[in-house]
Protein backbone atom coordinates (compact mmCIF):
# COMPACT_ATOMS: atom_id res chain seq x y z
CA UNK A 1 0.00 0.00 0.00
CA UNK A 2 1.19 3.63 -0.22
CA UNK A 3 2.20 5.57 3.11
CA UNK A 4 -0.25 7.72 4.55
CA UNK A 5 1.55 10.21 7.23
CA UNK A 6 -0.02 12.27 9.18
CA UNK A 7 1.58 15.40 6.71
CA UNK A 8 -0.50 13.47 3.69
CA UNK A 9 -3.37 12.60 5.65
CA UNK A 10 -6.25 12.86 2.84
CA UNK A 11 -3.77 12.51 -0.39
CA UNK A 12 -3.95 9.22 -0.99
CA UNK A 13 -7.45 8.02 -3.22
CA UNK A 14 -6.86 4.76 -3.21
CA UNK A 15 -7.33 3.93 0.11
CA UNK A 16 -10.88 4.57 0.39
CA UNK A 17 -12.56 1.24 -0.67
CA UNK A 18 -10.12 -0.81 0.93
CA UNK A 19 -10.84 1.29 4.09
CA UNK A 20 -14.92 0.72 3.49
CA UNK A 21 -14.44 -2.65 2.90
CA UNK A 22 -12.46 -3.36 6.09
CA UNK A 23 -14.94 -0.85 8.01
CA UNK A 24 -17.83 -2.99 7.10
CA UNK A 25 -16.83 -6.10 7.72
CA UNK A 26 -15.29 -4.40 11.68
CA UNK A 27 -18.69 -3.62 12.35
CA UNK A 28 -20.78 -6.92 12.13
CA UNK A 29 -17.93 -8.12 14.69
CA UNK A 30 -17.78 -6.02 17.01
CA UNK A 31 -19.43 -6.23 20.77
CA UNK A 32 -17.48 -9.11 21.22
CA UNK A 33 -16.05 -10.80 24.83
CA UNK A 34 -12.37 -10.65 25.14
CA UNK A 35 -9.97 -12.41 27.55
CA UNK A 36 -6.52 -11.28 29.27
CA UNK A 37 -3.29 -12.82 28.31
CA UNK A 38 -0.94 -14.21 30.65
CA UNK A 39 1.93 -16.46 29.75
CA UNK A 40 0.51 -17.21 26.36
CA UNK A 41 -3.14 -18.41 27.76
CA UNK A 42 -6.35 -16.87 27.99
CA UNK A 43 -7.92 -15.10 31.43
CA UNK A 44 -11.59 -14.15 32.51
CA UNK A 45 -11.93 -12.02 35.71
CA UNK A 46 -15.51 -11.86 37.73
CA UNK A 47 -15.66 -8.10 36.66
CA UNK A 48 -15.95 -7.13 32.80
CA UNK A 49 -16.56 -3.61 31.45
CA UNK A 50 -18.40 -2.68 27.93
CA UNK A 51 -16.47 0.06 25.46
CA UNK A 52 -18.68 2.26 23.52
CA UNK A 53 -17.90 4.19 20.78
CA UNK A 54 -17.39 7.71 21.24
CA UNK A 55 -18.49 7.63 17.30
CA UNK A 56 -21.91 6.47 18.06
CA UNK A 57 -22.40 5.52 21.79
CA UNK A 58 -24.81 2.60 20.88
CA UNK A 59 -22.24 1.08 19.28
CA UNK A 60 -20.39 -1.24 22.51
CA UNK A 61 -16.63 -2.05 20.30
CA UNK A 62 -16.55 -5.17 22.48
CA UNK A 63 -16.12 -6.92 26.54
CA UNK A 64 -13.21 -6.34 28.49
CA UNK A 65 -12.14 -8.32 32.33
CA UNK A 66 -11.31 -5.77 34.36
CA UNK A 67 -8.13 -6.85 35.87
CA UNK A 68 -7.64 -6.42 39.14
CA UNK A 69 -4.99 -6.98 41.69
CA UNK A 70 -4.12 -10.99 41.32
CA UNK A 71 -4.29 -10.56 37.39
CA UNK A 72 -1.62 -7.53 37.75
CA UNK A 73 1.16 -9.08 39.81
CA UNK A 74 0.45 -12.88 37.73
CA UNK A 75 1.42 -11.08 34.66
CA UNK A 76 4.33 -9.36 36.21
CA UNK A 77 6.12 -12.92 37.35
CA UNK A 78 5.03 -14.72 34.54
CA UNK A 79 6.98 -11.59 32.34
CA UNK A 80 9.35 -12.37 34.87
CA UNK A 81 9.80 -15.79 34.40
CA UNK A 82 10.33 -15.43 30.69
CA UNK A 83 13.07 -12.82 31.19
CA UNK A 84 16.24 -14.76 31.23
CA UNK A 85 15.02 -16.89 27.95
CA UNK A 86 13.90 -13.76 25.89
CA UNK A 87 16.97 -11.86 27.08
CA UNK A 88 19.30 -14.30 25.91
CA UNK A 89 17.69 -15.04 22.69
CA UNK A 90 20.38 -14.12 20.07
CA UNK A 91 19.39 -10.33 19.00
CA UNK A 92 19.12 -11.60 15.11
CA UNK A 93 16.18 -13.85 16.20
CA UNK A 94 14.42 -10.53 18.60
CA UNK A 95 14.57 -8.66 15.10
CA UNK A 96 13.29 -11.09 13.04
CA UNK A 97 10.37 -11.24 15.58
CA UNK A 98 9.51 -7.75 15.31
CA UNK A 99 9.88 -7.37 11.90
CA UNK A 100 6.99 -9.89 11.12
CA UNK A 101 5.30 -8.02 13.90
CA UNK A 102 5.33 -5.06 11.71
CA UNK A 103 4.52 -7.56 8.52
CA UNK A 104 1.63 -9.10 10.37
CA UNK A 105 0.42 -4.99 10.97
CA UNK A 106 0.96 -3.85 7.52
CA UNK A 107 -1.06 -7.30 6.44
CA UNK A 108 -4.15 -5.77 8.48
CA UNK A 109 -3.76 -2.21 8.10
CA UNK A 110 -7.49 -1.05 6.77
CA UNK A 111 -8.68 -3.56 9.62
CA UNK A 112 -6.83 -1.78 12.30
CA UNK A 113 -7.78 1.74 10.74
CA UNK A 114 -11.37 0.98 10.98
CA UNK A 115 -10.55 -0.48 14.47
CA UNK A 116 -8.95 2.67 15.35
CA UNK A 117 -11.96 4.78 14.20
CA UNK A 118 -14.21 3.18 15.63
CA UNK A 119 -12.65 2.52 18.92
CA UNK A 120 -10.60 6.41 18.86
CA UNK A 121 -12.76 8.22 16.94
CA UNK A 122 -10.15 8.87 14.50
CA UNK A 123 -11.01 10.08 10.68
CA UNK A 124 -9.98 7.59 8.01
CA UNK A 125 -6.77 9.62 7.15
CA UNK A 126 -5.52 10.21 10.91
CA UNK A 127 -6.10 6.28 11.52
CA UNK A 128 -4.54 4.66 8.39
CA UNK A 129 -1.75 6.84 9.08
CA UNK A 130 -1.32 5.60 12.30
CA UNK A 131 -1.02 2.06 11.74
CA UNK A 132 1.35 2.93 9.17
CA UNK A 133 3.77 4.61 11.83
CA UNK A 134 3.34 2.05 13.96
CA UNK A 135 4.72 -0.16 11.32
CA UNK A 136 7.73 1.77 10.37
CA UNK A 137 8.45 2.80 14.05
CA UNK A 138 9.02 -0.99 14.64
CA UNK A 139 11.16 -1.70 11.60
CA UNK A 140 13.11 1.68 12.16
CA UNK A 141 14.11 0.40 15.67
CA UNK A 142 15.14 -3.45 13.96
CA UNK A 143 17.86 -1.38 11.67
CA UNK A 144 18.99 0.94 14.27
CA UNK A 145 19.16 -2.12 16.81
CA UNK A 146 21.23 -3.67 13.77
CA UNK A 147 23.33 -0.82 12.41
CA UNK A 148 24.21 -0.27 16.33
CA UNK A 149 25.59 -4.20 16.56
CA UNK A 150 22.88 -4.52 19.62
CA UNK A 151 24.84 -1.38 21.26
CA UNK A 152 27.92 -3.44 21.63
CA UNK A 153 30.98 -1.35 21.35
CA UNK A 154 34.68 -1.99 21.77
CA UNK A 155 36.84 0.38 24.08
CA UNK A 156 40.29 0.86 24.81
CA UNK A 157 42.33 -2.03 26.69
CA UNK A 158 44.08 -0.79 29.78
CA UNK A 159 46.63 -3.22 29.68
CA UNK A 160 48.12 -5.23 26.61
CA UNK A 161 45.89 -8.50 25.76
CA UNK A 162 43.05 -7.35 27.28
CA UNK A 163 39.54 -7.26 25.56
CA UNK A 164 37.58 -4.42 26.72
CA UNK A 165 33.71 -3.20 25.99
CA UNK A 166 30.58 -1.59 26.49
CA UNK A 167 27.36 -3.79 26.05
CA UNK A 168 24.09 -2.35 26.62
CA UNK A 169 22.07 -4.86 28.52
CA UNK A 170 18.20 -5.30 29.30
CA UNK A 171 16.41 -3.79 32.66
CA UNK A 172 14.24 -7.26 32.65
CA UNK A 173 10.16 -6.42 32.94
CA UNK A 174 8.54 -3.15 31.65
CA UNK A 175 5.13 -1.98 32.28
CA UNK A 176 4.07 -0.72 29.20
CA UNK A 177 0.91 2.14 29.79
CA UNK A 178 -0.32 3.32 26.80
CA UNK A 179 -2.75 5.93 26.12
CA UNK A 180 -6.35 6.05 23.90
CA UNK A 181 -5.09 8.59 21.42
CA UNK A 182 -2.83 6.74 19.71
CA UNK A 183 -3.87 3.59 21.22
CA UNK A 184 -1.72 1.43 18.39
CA UNK A 185 1.43 3.34 17.81
CA UNK A 186 2.50 4.36 20.87
CA UNK A 187 2.11 1.04 22.47
CA UNK A 188 4.00 -0.48 19.58
CA UNK A 189 6.49 2.17 20.64
CA UNK A 190 7.06 1.34 23.43
CA UNK A 191 6.20 -1.76 23.82
CA UNK A 192 7.82 -3.19 20.83
CA UNK A 193 11.31 -1.17 21.42
CA UNK A 194 11.38 -3.15 25.11
CA UNK A 195 10.71 -6.39 23.51
CA UNK A 196 13.38 -5.94 20.73
CA UNK A 197 16.00 -4.81 23.12
CA UNK A 198 15.80 -8.27 25.18
CA UNK A 199 12.84 -7.02 27.59
CA UNK A 200 10.00 -8.54 28.68
CA UNK A 201 6.63 -6.65 28.75
CA UNK A 202 3.00 -6.01 30.72
CA UNK A 203 0.89 -4.02 28.46
CA UNK A 204 -1.61 -2.25 29.85
CA UNK A 205 -4.41 -0.27 27.20
CA UNK A 206 -6.19 2.68 28.30
CA UNK A 207 -9.75 1.36 29.01
CA UNK A 208 -11.28 3.60 26.33
CA UNK A 209 -9.37 1.68 23.82
CA UNK A 210 -8.68 -2.21 24.83
CA UNK A 211 -9.19 -3.72 21.72
CA UNK A 212 -6.20 -1.71 19.91
CA UNK A 213 -4.16 -3.24 22.39
CA UNK A 214 -5.14 -6.77 22.24
CA UNK A 215 -4.44 -6.55 17.99
CA UNK A 216 -1.15 -5.47 19.02
CA UNK A 217 -0.23 -8.27 21.18
CA UNK A 218 -1.56 -10.79 18.71
CA UNK A 219 0.55 -9.16 16.30
CA UNK A 220 3.59 -9.88 18.35
CA UNK A 221 2.45 -13.36 19.19
CA UNK A 222 2.07 -14.33 15.24
CA UNK A 223 5.57 -12.18 14.69
CA UNK A 224 6.95 -15.47 17.02
CA UNK A 225 7.34 -13.42 20.73
CA UNK A 226 7.64 -16.35 22.69
CA UNK A 227 4.88 -17.28 25.87
CA UNK A 228 4.69 -14.95 28.83
CA UNK A 229 7.34 -12.44 26.97
CA UNK A 230 4.56 -10.33 26.13
CA UNK A 231 1.38 -10.10 28.41
CA UNK A 232 -1.82 -8.07 28.52
CA UNK A 233 -3.70 -7.14 30.77
CA UNK A 234 -7.04 -4.74 30.36
CA UNK A 235 -8.93 -2.33 33.29
CA UNK A 236 -8.75 0.89 35.09
CA UNK A 237 -5.72 2.38 35.56
CA UNK A 238 -6.17 1.12 39.50
CA UNK A 239 -4.95 -1.40 40.74
CA UNK A 240 -2.65 -1.68 37.83
CA UNK A 241 -0.64 1.11 38.96
CA UNK A 242 -0.42 0.28 42.64
CA UNK A 243 1.03 -3.42 41.56
CA UNK A 244 3.28 -2.41 39.35
CA UNK A 245 4.58 0.33 40.94
CA UNK A 246 5.20 -1.75 44.29
CA UNK A 247 5.92 -5.30 43.06
CA UNK A 248 10.32 -5.71 42.63
CA UNK A 249 9.92 -7.76 39.52
CA UNK A 250 9.42 -4.36 37.21
CA UNK A 251 12.33 -2.69 36.41
CA UNK A 252 10.70 -0.37 34.00
CA UNK A 253 7.61 1.55 33.68
CA UNK A 254 7.05 3.24 30.14
CA UNK A 255 3.65 5.30 30.13
CA UNK A 256 1.90 7.71 28.18
CA UNK A 257 -0.86 9.78 29.60
CA UNK A 258 -1.23 12.64 31.71
CA UNK A 259 1.32 15.22 33.76
CA UNK A 260 -0.31 14.32 36.97
CA UNK A 261 -0.49 10.12 36.35
CA UNK A 262 2.75 10.26 34.70
CA UNK A 263 4.28 11.94 38.07
CA UNK A 264 2.41 9.93 40.64
CA UNK A 265 3.81 6.86 38.63
CA UNK A 266 7.46 8.52 38.90
CA UNK A 267 7.08 9.19 42.78
CA UNK A 268 5.49 6.61 44.19
CA UNK A 269 7.70 3.39 41.64
CA UNK A 270 11.07 5.86 43.06
CA UNK A 271 9.36 5.15 46.42
CA UNK A 272 8.16 2.06 46.64
CA UNK A 273 11.02 0.35 44.56
CA UNK A 274 14.68 -0.78 46.81
CA UNK A 275 16.86 1.05 44.69
CA UNK A 276 16.08 3.58 41.16
CA UNK A 277 14.66 2.06 38.12
CA UNK A 278 13.54 4.15 35.21
CA UNK A 279 10.69 5.38 33.79
CA UNK A 280 10.12 6.15 30.61
CA UNK A 281 7.01 9.25 30.53
CA UNK A 282 5.61 11.42 28.00
CA UNK A 283 3.13 13.77 29.39
CA UNK A 284 1.50 16.28 27.17
CA UNK A 285 1.94 19.62 26.32
CA UNK A 286 0.16 23.30 25.60
CA UNK A 287 2.59 23.28 22.64
CA UNK A 288 2.87 27.09 21.38
CA UNK A 289 3.22 28.10 17.85
CA UNK A 290 4.84 31.99 16.40
CA UNK A 291 3.30 33.95 13.78
CA UNK A 292 6.16 36.54 12.76
CA UNK A 293 5.85 39.73 10.44
CA UNK A 294 7.45 37.75 7.84
CA UNK A 295 5.39 34.66 7.39
CA UNK A 296 3.23 33.06 4.55
CA UNK A 297 0.02 33.75 6.48
CA UNK A 298 -2.00 31.16 4.26
CA UNK A 299 0.27 28.61 4.83
CA UNK A 300 0.49 29.57 9.14
CA UNK A 301 -3.06 29.64 9.00
CA UNK A 302 -3.41 25.75 7.39
CA UNK A 303 -0.48 24.30 9.80
CA UNK A 304 -1.87 26.27 12.45
CA UNK A 305 -5.68 24.63 12.14
CA UNK A 306 -4.79 21.34 11.15
CA UNK A 307 -2.10 21.07 14.38
CA UNK A 308 -4.91 22.53 16.48
CA UNK A 309 -8.03 20.72 15.78
CA UNK A 310 -6.54 17.47 13.64
CA UNK A 311 -8.52 14.83 15.65
CA UNK A 312 -10.44 17.48 17.70
CA UNK A 313 -6.74 18.54 19.95
CA UNK A 314 -6.46 15.29 21.42
CA UNK A 315 -2.73 14.70 20.85
CA UNK A 316 0.20 15.36 23.09
CA UNK A 317 1.54 17.51 20.17
CA UNK A 318 -1.85 19.47 19.00
CA UNK A 319 -1.03 23.33 18.94
CA UNK A 320 -3.00 24.67 21.46
CA UNK A 321 -1.53 28.66 21.79
CA UNK A 322 -0.09 31.01 18.96
CA UNK A 323 1.59 34.17 19.29
CA UNK A 324 1.16 36.38 16.45
CA UNK A 325 3.06 39.63 15.91
CA UNK A 326 0.90 42.75 15.80
CA UNK A 327 1.11 43.52 12.21
CA UNK A 328 -0.15 40.73 10.98
CA UNK A 329 -2.60 39.90 13.86
CA UNK A 330 -5.59 41.23 12.28
CA UNK A 331 -5.12 39.18 9.00
CA UNK A 332 -4.16 36.28 10.55
CA UNK A 333 -7.34 36.07 12.98
CA UNK A 334 -9.86 36.92 10.14
CA UNK A 335 -8.10 34.17 8.23
CA UNK A 336 -7.82 31.60 10.96
CA UNK A 337 -11.77 31.93 11.98
CA UNK A 338 -12.65 31.52 7.97
CA UNK A 339 -10.99 28.26 8.07
CA UNK A 340 -12.29 26.99 11.49
CA UNK A 341 -15.83 27.45 9.75
CA UNK A 342 -14.49 25.61 7.01
CA UNK A 343 -13.67 22.50 9.14
CA UNK A 344 -16.26 19.67 8.45
CA UNK A 345 -17.02 17.94 11.53
CA UNK A 346 -18.88 14.91 12.08
CA UNK A 347 -19.10 10.89 11.63
CA UNK A 348 -15.32 10.09 11.32
CA UNK A 349 -16.26 7.00 9.05
CA UNK A 350 -17.89 9.54 6.20
CA UNK A 351 -14.67 10.62 3.55
CA UNK A 352 -15.17 14.51 3.82
CA UNK A 353 -15.09 14.60 7.74
CA UNK A 354 -11.85 16.11 9.22
CA UNK A 355 -12.40 16.33 12.87
CA UNK A 356 -14.52 13.72 14.53
CA UNK A 357 -15.74 13.01 18.22
CA UNK A 358 -13.93 14.07 21.15
CA UNK A 359 -13.47 10.73 23.02
CA UNK A 360 -15.76 10.84 25.69
CA UNK A 361 -18.97 12.65 27.96
CA UNK A 362 -15.35 14.07 30.42
CA UNK A 363 -13.37 15.46 27.14
CA UNK A 364 -16.94 17.25 26.21
CA UNK A 365 -17.29 18.85 29.17
CA UNK A 366 -13.81 19.83 29.95
CA UNK A 367 -14.14 21.49 26.21
CA UNK A 368 -18.15 23.16 27.34
CA UNK A 369 -16.14 24.59 30.68
CA UNK A 370 -13.05 26.17 28.87
CA UNK A 371 -15.58 27.88 26.17
CA UNK A 372 -17.15 29.45 29.80
CA UNK A 373 -14.58 30.20 31.38
CA UNK A 374 -12.96 31.88 28.76
CA UNK A 375 -16.43 33.92 28.33
CA UNK A 376 -16.71 34.63 32.04
CA UNK A 377 -13.34 35.83 32.65
CA UNK A 378 -13.59 38.45 29.82
CA UNK A 379 -11.91 36.37 26.82
CA UNK A 380 -13.63 36.35 22.93
CA UNK A 381 -14.68 33.32 21.30
CA UNK A 382 -13.70 34.33 17.63
CA UNK A 383 -14.99 31.06 16.26
CA UNK A 384 -17.14 28.05 17.20
CA UNK A 385 -17.81 27.16 21.12
CA UNK A 386 -20.24 25.07 20.80
CA UNK A 387 -21.19 21.03 21.09
CA UNK A 388 -23.10 19.92 18.26
CA UNK A 389 -25.78 17.48 19.13
CA UNK A 390 -28.19 17.74 16.08
CA UNK A 391 -29.75 13.80 14.03
CA UNK A 392 -26.81 11.60 15.01
CA UNK A 393 -24.13 13.51 16.28
CA UNK A 394 -26.07 13.11 19.66
CA UNK A 395 -25.32 9.50 20.13
CA UNK A 396 -21.37 10.73 20.04
CA UNK A 397 -19.37 13.74 21.82
CA UNK A 398 -19.26 16.13 18.54
CA UNK A 399 -17.88 19.36 19.47
CA UNK A 400 -16.66 23.11 16.95
CA UNK A 401 -13.25 23.75 16.25
CA UNK A 402 -12.65 26.69 18.41
CA UNK A 403 -10.30 30.21 18.58
CA UNK A 404 -9.93 32.25 21.27
CA UNK A 405 -8.51 36.12 21.88
CA UNK A 406 -8.51 38.08 25.16
CA UNK A 407 -7.25 35.72 27.47
CA UNK A 408 -4.21 37.38 29.98
CA UNK A 409 -0.88 35.32 29.61
CA UNK A 410 -1.66 33.60 33.15
CA UNK A 411 -4.72 32.44 32.32
CA UNK A 412 -4.95 28.50 33.55
CA UNK A 413 -6.57 28.20 30.06
CA UNK A 414 -3.17 29.46 28.23
CA UNK A 415 -1.34 27.00 30.86
CA UNK A 416 -3.06 23.84 30.78
CA UNK A 417 -3.63 21.52 28.65
CA UNK A 418 -7.53 20.36 27.67
CA UNK A 419 -6.93 17.85 25.06
CA UNK A 420 -10.01 19.27 23.16
CA UNK A 421 -10.15 21.43 19.84
CA UNK A 422 -9.73 25.33 21.75
CA UNK A 423 -7.36 27.16 20.28
CA UNK A 424 -6.19 30.50 22.45
CA UNK A 425 -4.51 33.77 19.95
CA UNK A 426 -2.15 35.68 21.21
CA UNK A 427 -1.01 39.30 19.72
CA UNK A 428 2.45 39.63 20.21
CA UNK A 429 5.38 42.93 19.76
CA UNK A 430 8.22 40.64 18.93
CA UNK A 431 9.67 37.27 18.01
CA UNK A 432 11.85 37.39 21.30
CA UNK A 433 8.61 38.23 23.64
CA UNK A 434 6.51 34.85 21.64
CA UNK A 435 9.47 33.21 22.45
CA UNK A 436 9.81 33.98 25.94
CA UNK A 437 5.59 33.29 26.40
CA UNK A 438 6.15 30.31 24.54
CA UNK A 439 8.50 28.97 27.14
CA UNK A 440 6.96 30.18 29.89
CA UNK A 441 4.90 27.04 30.80
CA UNK A 442 5.73 24.02 32.62
CA UNK A 443 5.64 21.53 29.57
CA UNK A 444 7.96 21.53 26.58
CA UNK A 445 6.90 18.77 24.27
CA UNK A 446 6.71 20.78 20.48
CA UNK A 447 6.73 23.96 19.69
CA UNK A 448 6.30 25.61 16.05
CA UNK A 449 7.06 28.76 13.44
CA UNK A 450 6.14 30.63 10.67
CA UNK A 451 8.46 33.13 9.14
CA UNK A 452 10.11 33.75 5.95
CA UNK A 453 13.11 35.32 6.97
CA UNK A 454 15.25 32.60 8.38
CA UNK A 455 17.53 34.70 10.87
CA UNK A 456 14.10 34.39 12.68
CA UNK A 457 13.92 30.64 12.20
CA UNK A 458 16.99 30.33 13.77
CA UNK A 459 16.66 32.31 16.26
CA UNK A 460 13.76 30.38 17.12
CA UNK A 461 15.64 27.18 17.26
CA UNK A 462 18.15 28.95 19.62
CA UNK A 463 16.10 30.27 22.13
CA UNK A 464 12.56 27.78 22.27
CA UNK A 465 12.81 24.91 24.75
CA UNK A 466 11.17 22.00 23.57
CA UNK A 467 11.82 18.88 22.47
CA UNK A 468 10.69 19.17 19.16
CA UNK A 469 10.72 21.98 17.00
CA UNK A 470 9.50 23.08 13.85
CA UNK A 471 9.37 25.57 11.07
CA UNK A 472 6.78 26.11 8.07
CA UNK A 473 5.39 22.95 8.66
CA UNK A 474 1.93 23.66 6.61
CA UNK A 475 0.84 19.95 7.52
CA UNK A 476 1.02 20.57 10.96
CA UNK A 477 2.23 23.37 12.71
CA UNK A 478 3.27 20.93 15.74
CA UNK A 479 2.31 17.70 14.61
CA UNK A 480 3.22 14.97 12.19
CA UNK A 481 6.40 13.32 13.70
CA UNK A 482 7.28 10.13 11.92
CA UNK A 483 9.68 7.58 13.01
CA UNK A 484 13.30 7.68 11.38
CA UNK A 485 12.28 11.43 9.92
CA UNK A 486 11.55 13.34 13.63
CA UNK A 487 12.00 12.25 16.97
CA UNK A 488 9.25 12.60 18.65
CA UNK A 489 10.05 13.29 23.03
CA UNK A 490 9.95 16.20 25.59
CA UNK A 491 11.57 18.51 28.02
CA UNK A 492 10.33 19.47 31.41
CA UNK A 493 7.31 18.06 32.78
CA UNK A 494 6.62 16.98 28.92
CA UNK A 495 8.76 13.71 28.98
CA UNK A 496 11.29 12.16 31.57
CA UNK A 497 13.55 9.98 29.22
CA UNK A 498 15.07 12.70 26.32
CA UNK A 499 15.34 10.16 24.03
CA UNK A 500 12.44 10.51 21.09
CA UNK A 501 10.83 7.77 20.18
CA UNK A 502 11.10 6.98 16.83
CA UNK A 503 14.43 8.75 16.64
CA UNK A 504 18.14 7.28 17.25
CA UNK A 505 18.40 7.16 20.86
CA UNK A 506 14.75 5.84 22.26
CA UNK A 507 16.44 2.17 22.21
CA UNK A 508 18.74 3.18 25.50
CA UNK A 509 15.92 4.16 27.31
CA UNK A 510 15.38 0.15 27.72
CA UNK A 511 19.04 -0.66 28.11
CA UNK A 512 21.86 -0.38 30.87
CA UNK A 513 25.15 -0.14 30.26
CA UNK A 514 27.84 -3.09 31.21
CA UNK A 515 31.50 -2.34 31.26
CA UNK A 516 33.14 -5.71 29.86
CA UNK A 517 36.92 -6.50 30.54
CA UNK A 518 38.90 -9.60 30.18
CA UNK A 519 42.32 -10.67 29.84
CA UNK A 520 41.21 -13.62 28.20
CA UNK A 521 39.52 -12.39 24.88
CA UNK A 522 35.90 -12.24 24.64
Amino acid sequence: MRKVTYVSLESDEGMHASYEAALSDLESRLGHRHPLFIGGKQFTTTREFAVRSPVDQEVITGHFQQAGEEEAKAAVEVARDAYPAWSRTDPAERVAAMRATATALEREVYHLAALITMEAGKTRAEAVAEVGEAVDMIRYHCDLYERADGFVVPMRPEVPGATNRSVMRPHGVWAVISPFNFPLVLAAGAAGAALLTGNTVVLKPASKTPLSGIRLYEAFVEGGVPDGAVNLVTGPGHPFGEVVTAHPAVDGIAFTGSREVGMWLMRTFLARQAYPKPVVAEMGSKNPCIVTGTADLEKAVEGVARAAFGYGGQKCSATSRVYVQHEVAEEFARMLIRRAGEIVVGDPREREVFMGPLISAQAKQTFEAAVARCRQDGGRVLAGGQVLEKGALARGFYVQPTVVAGLPESHPLMKHELFVPFLCVQPVASLDEAVRLSNDTGYGLIAGIFAEDPEEVRSFFDGIRSGVCYANRQGGATTGAWPGVQPFGGWKASGSAGKGVGGPYYLLSYLREQAQSSQNGL
